[in-house]
């Protein structure tokens, strides 16, 4: 029984959804105005996880994923590289999926945009007018936000508290154009130069809000399964997306809301933001740092806990990673070249059957990466264990491959067979020099043998061993 943490309701439950064996699922996609950073990746990798975990259940999952290509940022980014925004946005879009591709993060059923929903957005937005929730003032259009009984529930705020907050606030233009400052903007009128589209209010383009309730219900109906996205979205942007939806259709918007918590940075663990300066762009940070190691250290944490980014967190990452795949390429190896090691011992079979339990009973209470490897590091080390007494399973192998592969989204066997860091090349010549000390020649020559199949030629000096890539 899959149990996850809803934000609504603040507690653990029982996951049930709407379409047995089917997951409706909508993640709110980046800002395109710029290169992804570290805390956006966590994100994506979070969520990719979790679908994948899913998808490992049985479960077919409908995952939905915008990108924002309409907004004051990206009009601010055209402005000054003289790019139009949809250049703009098309830039960075193929950005993002080359630094999430690079994560090894697949793509959305639906990854759709604002541009390409404007129909839908004013028909929404006109729809909730006719329903006496939203009003148009000046050409702009705004929600009013206590009209809506329910407003705050998902941050956990009452109303009253709300307009105390919004009582403090400077007064802005924007403001004199509401009946009450809590309302929030459906739809703005053009500023000049801006780009725009005709509307019934006139020209002008949508509000942040609006775009992922319209999107979430063009693309998987009234009532979905699973809405996500970062925890600094929770208020006001999925509060206001639950007013608006839920006012239009008369259904709750989703039955369980997921967040994934921030990535810090330095020794105060401070959020990591662009608009505080201290950001990590992934574009550049995959060029000096395997991509695969940075996929492991965001995928491996639990969503819901602050991860702290930081070089010794990507050293470790990368330890551990070493660790497993040194391990599958030692195994397979050991599966290609020992006939007599190709049979399922029944003691090993039971051992990982009873692992394998433990590890979908730690993924299963709302999908705990971290304890989930911590079985997975078990089951490695049990692994070596019965790989010094030359017993292999090729049925426990693929499944730990699996766990790995399609779960954690490392690299499979044949892709690190074929891309042996430096790292693992060491490793493997130390673990040779041992097997030599021993006089274990049998090893020796396997290993010299594992390594000539990857490309790597060994010279025993009188200096030690040195390696070379064919």
């Amino acid at each position: 029984m899959i149990r996850v943490y809803n934000t609504l309701t603040r507690e653990k439950e029982e996951f049930k959804p709407l379409e047995p064996g089917k997951i409706k699922m909508y993640v709110c996609g980046p800002t395109v105005y710029n290169y992804i950073h570290i805390g956006n990746a966590r994100s994506s990798v979070s969520f990719d996880t979790i679908r994948r975990y899913f998808e490992y259940r049985g479960f077919e999952v409908e995952y939905v994923s915008n990108f924002t290509d309409v907004d004051d940022k990206i009009i601010k980014r055209s402005k000054e590289t003289g790019m139009t925004p949809e250049e703009v946005s098309k830039k960075y879009i193929e950005a993002f999926f080359e630094d999430t591709g690079a994560l090894n993060v697949k793509r959305a059923t639906v990854h759709p945009t604002v541009m390409n929903t404007m129909t839908e957005i004013i028909d929404f937005i006109a729809d909730l007018i006719e329903k006496g929730v939203a009003y148009e003032s000046e050409g702009d259009v705004y929600f009013m936000t206590e009209s809506f009984d329910g407003y705050g529930k998902l941050s956990d705020q009452s109303i009253q508290d709300l307009r105390v907050g919004a009582s403090e606030r400077t007064v802005t233009a924007d403001d004199n154009k509401k009946r009450s400052p809590l309302d929030f903007a459906l739809w703005k009128s053009a500023k000049p130069g801006e780009i725009n589209w005709d509307s019934p209010w006139g020209k002008g383009r949508p509000g942040w809000h609006i775009e992922c309730s319209v999107m979430a219900n063009k693309y998987l109906g009234d009532t979905i399964d699973i809405h996500g996205g970062g925890q600094d979205l929770s208020f006001p942007h999925h509060e206001n997306e639950i007013a608006q939806s839920e006012s239009k259709t008369g259904h709750p918007f989703a039955n369980y809301w997921m967040h994934n918590a921030f990535v810090t940075i330095g020794e105060d663990g401070e959020k990591m933001s662009k608009s505080l300066g201290n950001f990590v762009l992934v574009h550049d940070l995959i060029q000096k740092v395997d991509p695969q190691i940075v996929r492991f250290f965001l995928a491996t944490a639990h969503y819901r806990r602050p991860l702290k980014f930081s070089e010794a967190s990507l050293d470790d990452a990368q330890a551990n990673l070493e660790k497993i795949n040194t391990t599958f390429v030692n195994a397979n190896y050991r599966l290609e070249t020992a006939a007599d090691s190709l049979a399922d011992d029944e003691e090993v079979l039971a051992k990982f059957a009873q692992l394998e339990q433990d590890f979908i009973k730690e993924m299963d209470d709302d999908i705990n990466a971290q304890n989930g490897m911590t079985i997975l590091y078990q089951w490695i080390k049990e692994w070596n264990v019965y790989l010094e007494r030359e017993i292999v399973s090729r049925v426990v192998l693929e499944k730990v491959y699996q766990k790995a592969t399609e779960l954690f989204g490392i690299f499979g066997i044949e892709e690190k067979k074929a891309a042996l860091l430096d790292e693992d090349i060491q490793a493997l010549i130390d673990e040779r020099l041992e097997a030599r000390k021993n006089k274990d020649f049998k090893r020796s020559d396997e290993i010299r043998d594992l390594l000539k199949e990857q490309g790597i030629l060994l010279e025993d000096t009188p200096q030690g061993t040195r390696w070379r890539r064919a």
